[in-house]
Parts: C-alpha cells; structure tokens; sequence
C-alpha cells in the first residue's frame, strides 16, 4: 500500500487467491478510496465478474464505508450490485502485527447464490430460502402452521436499504410427534377408559347386579309360595352375602314354622274329628247299652233252662200221669213267658237297629267332612324320608337298613301332600320291618326310589319302597289292601294299615299297589301320585 509493489499484486492478488479464500471479490483501496489492487472472478461461470462496484476504480463518493477510511474501523454488510447480492467485509490495512499508521482498506467479497444459501441452511440444518426485498421495512414476523415455523427475516444493505428477505422453514417434527404422542394418549387413554368401564361395569355385574338380581327373584319366588326349600347358598362374605345368608335362614324358619302349622293342624284336624266321632259314637251307644243291659236281665230270668228240663222229663215214658199234667202246665206257662220275652227281644233289637243306623249316619257325616282338600307343599323327598323316619319305632329302625337312591334326589323339589305322604312312608317302614322281623333276619334293607313320569294329562310321582323281607304270596297281592286283611299275624294285626294307605293315596288321585315274587323273596310297594299344575298350586287350599 505504500510503494505499491508490483510484484505482490501479482503473486496475492490473483484467481487462485480467491479461489483459495473462496471469495468473488477482492480489492485494496488507500485511504482516499482509491483502487490500488482488485480481483474479481465468477467461479460458477469461470469468467471475470464486470461489477458495477468496480467502475472508476475508486469508491462511489457515497459509499458508506469511506469513513470507515480514516477511523479505521471493521465493516460487513450486503450490498446491491448488478451481479447479485454481495457479501462484504473490510479491514484496515496494518502492519504485520496489527498495529498503525493505517495505510488503507482491504475489502472482500462474495455473491450470496442460491447455492450458498442452501450451504447456509444445510449448516444450520434448517430450510433457508431467499425471498424478493420487500418495497419498505417490515418487522420480522413467525409464520407457525401445523407442519412447519416460518421465520421472516428482511436485511438491509450498507446503504440501510432492504436488500433481501430469509425464511427459515423450521420442521415441526417435534411438535407433530407431540400431537401423535397426544392423539395416541388420548387413544390409548380413551381405549383405557372404555376397557375399565367394561371392567367395572363387568364386575359390578358380576360381584353386585347379578347376586342383587339372584336375591331379588329368590325373594319374589318365596313371595309367591312357590318354593320354601330353595336355598340361595351365597358363599360370598359381603354385605349381600350376608343378605343372601340371613334371608335363607329366614326362609328356613318360616319354612319349619310352616310345616309345624300343618303338622300341628293336621293332628288337631284328627283330634277334632275324633272328638266328634266319639261324640256321636257316645250319644248313639248311650240308649244301645241301656237296650242291651234290659235285654241281658230279661233273658236271663226267662224260664228257657228250666222249660228244657221240663221238655226232657217229659219225653221219658215212667213220668207219673200227675207229675206229666204238671209238667206239661209248666211248659204252657214257660212257652207263654219266652213268647213274651222274644216278643220284647225282637223290640229291643228293632230298636237298637235303629241307633246302629244313627251310628252309621254319624259316621258317613264325619266321613264325609273329613274330606276337606290336602294342604300341597313343595317338599324334597330326602328331607321327607328323615321326616317320616323321625316317627318310626327304634324297634322297626334297627331292623332295616334304609338305601334312599340318588334319585330321592334328582327329583328335586315337588309339590305334595307331605303330612299325609309322611305317614304313608311311615307306615311302609313299619310293615317293611314286620316283613323282615318274619323272616327271622337280624337286619333287612328298605330301598326307596323315585321318578317323576310326565304323562300327557299331568305329571305324576312314583315312589317304590322295596324290602329283602317275607313276600307277599300271587294271590294275596291284590287283597292286601282290603280292610280286615293281613298276611300277619291276627293277635298282633287288624289289617287297617295298608288299607289306610291306599284310601289316603287314592284321596289324593293316586293308587298304591304292591308286587312280589312270591313268599320269602321281598315285596316292593309302589306309590303313584299326581303332581299339581301351577293352575292347581295356585288354587290349593288350605285344610
């Protein structure tokens, strides 16, 4: 800058210069502005750049940086020239170390292509575009959409002119996988929630609805009288757990209280009945003992022995002629007298026909009251069978040894007469262990089934009480039945037993009848009995 040495500007102030300080423009002016040395080159083109900043080989008498000149201060800016936008930078020249008299300006430049933009942006690892200058100043501006963040940019130039405009087009990726993390949050939490809904919804059916539910029908079905040996055996121990619990034993204490009503009603039917049959009995026997103890005393003082003796003497031929006149007026005498006394016997016996009648009549009306309708009641038969072996002598219970089949089982519950089926039961056992007791067998067995046949005109029950015991012999199977009969003995037996049975089965539509093989082969029992509809269950009265 000071001799203006030709050789320097020859070796530094070429194109590999710039080439190698990767610039477009590169020029050394004095402190006057003016060019002492310059270099410009195009390296897209390969060719010398003819720019507008070079003509007249000195600064423009405006350009800005002429101050920069004597104060020796740095510079950079844009500037407008006809071959682009150029970036510029300028220093002071000094000596090696830095130091003054300044002695100049050295200025550098480089044209900003869109391919050095792009450089710019792939640095900074962003989309850098370069816009049109806009017509005045504009305030930088952010642009956010969905997908990207636009930031605007205006730059002046060294003149304080808006020379160009940037845009940053920053990726929200960030943001776009927030909104994916978020739509699959609310996905997932929403699915979350739908699955614990279903979950709660699942176990509030399972653990509270459901045995609610269950509770609620056992109450209205108890309510309804159809069932009293339902159980609901909850095994849960929550609150409606212990609900359930309570109310099944409520239910088994109406039950029992229940069966204890009938029971108590049916023996005080019997105990009224037979209080008004004896009544009658007593009223109507009252007159026939008077009849008859008149009857006795008046045949027994009528001369009949002694008129025999008379009779007797006379058929002898030594009777004396006068003893045989007094003989023969005796037995006048005595004729007239047991004349009179058959006459009065045939009163009293008319008589006594007459209350044996009234008898008879009592009896039909009792009968004929005694025919209310059984009380039906839902019944397991298992529970029947211990009901009716409660009432059985030990003497019969340790001669048998009772087998209820499954089947007592199976049938569940059904709808019957259970005072009257319980003393049926009662009596078969009794007659069971007779049976075996005549067979002289230390112990027997009494097998027991039951089936329910469902028949086109109503169900029906059939019990079969089988026994190991005497038999019954083919021609008394079918008068086993009758009143007076029995295969035992007569001291011991009246023959009433099984008759009762039968009228008892066949007062409930029913019939019993009995087979066996022959004498000393067992015997089996069968009882068939009809089932009530749910028309008839609802109309049952009560006895």
């Amino acid at each position: 800058m000071q001799d203006h040495n030709p050789a320097f500007v020859t070796e530094q102030v070429t194109t590999e210069g710039l080439k190698l300080l990767n610039i477009n423009v590169l020029v050394y002016c004095d402190l006057e502005g003016q060019f002492v040395a310059s270099a410009v080159h195009d390296f897209d083109s390969d060719r010398p750049l003819n720019l507008d900043l070079m003509q007249g080989n000195a600064l423009a008498a405006n350009f800005p940086w002429r101050d920069h000149l004597r104060n020796g201060r740095l510079a950079r800016g844009l500037l407008q020239t006809n071959g682009g936008i150029l970036l510029i930078a300028a220093a002071p020249v000094l000596d090696g170390y830095g130091h003054g008299p300044m002695r100049g300006m050295v200025m550098m430049g480089r044209l900003l292509t869109v391919a050095e933009i792009k450089l710019i942006g792939d640095r900074a690892q962003v989309d850098l575009s370069m816009l049109a200058p806009p017509n005045a100043h504009t305030p930088n501006r952010l642009v956010e959409t969905d997908k990207v963040t636009q930031v605007y940019r205006s730059i002046d130039d060294i003149y304080g002119r808006p020379i160009m405009a940037l845009r940053v087009d920053v990726p929200r990726s960030i943001t776009q996988h927030g909104h994916l993390a978020v739509n699959y949050a609310s996905g997932y939490l929403a699915g979350a929630a739908v699955i614990v809904l279903i979950l709660l919804m699942f176990i509030l059916d399972r653990v509270v609805l459901n045995p609610l539910a269950r509770v609620t029908r056992h109450a209205v079905a108890i309510g309804e009288g159809k069932d009293l040996t339902t159980r609901l055996d909850f095994k849960a121990n929550d609150e409606i757990g212990i609900l359930a619990s309570e109310f099944d034993r409520m239910v088994a204490r109406v039950a029992e209280s229940r069966a204890e009503l009938i029971d108590q009603s049916f023996q005080a039917g019997f105990a009224e009945l037979a209080k008004g049959v004896l009544h009658n009995l007593g009223n109507a026997m009252t007159p026939i003992g008077v009849r008859l103890s008149g009857l006795r005393d008046r045949v027994r003082a009528a001369p009949a022995d002694d008129a025999k003796l008379a009779v007797d003497e006379l058929a002898r031929d030594d009777v004396d002629p006068t003893r045989r006149a007094d003989l023969e007026a005796f037995v006048r005498l005595a004729c007239v007298d047991l004349a009179s006394t058959v006459k009065g016997v045939a009163t009293d016996v008319e008589v006594m026909s007459r209350q044996t009648s009234i008898v008879q009549t009592a009896l039909s009306e009792q009968m004929h009251t005694a025919r209310n309708e059984h009380v039906v009641e839902s019944v397991r038969l298992p529970a029947l069978l211990a009901q009716a072996l409660e009432v059985v002598p030990d003497a019969a219970r340790k001669l048998l040894l009772i087998e209820a089949d499954n089947s007592l089982t199976t049938v569940g519950v059904v709808r019957v007469a259970r005072t009257v089926l319980r003393l049926v039961l009662q009596n078969l056992i009794i007659n069971a262990a007779d049976a075996v007791r005549e067979c002289d067998k230390p112990q027997g067995s009494l097998r027991i089934t039951a089936e329910i046949l469902y028949e086109s005109d109503g169900d029906l029950l059939h019990l079969c009480c089988a026994d190991d015991g005497a038999g019954i012999a083919p021609d008394d199977l079918a008068r086993i039945f009758e009143k007076g009969f029995s295969t035992k003995s007569k001291e011991t037996n009246f023959g009433i037993g099984l008759h009762w049975c039968a009228n008892s089965i066949g007062a409930l539509g029913g019939r019993i009848w009995a087979t066996s093989e022959g004498a000393g082969r067992g015997a089996s029992l069968h009882l068939m009995i009809p089932l009530p509809t749910t028309e008839s269950m609802s109309t049952a009265r009560v006895a």
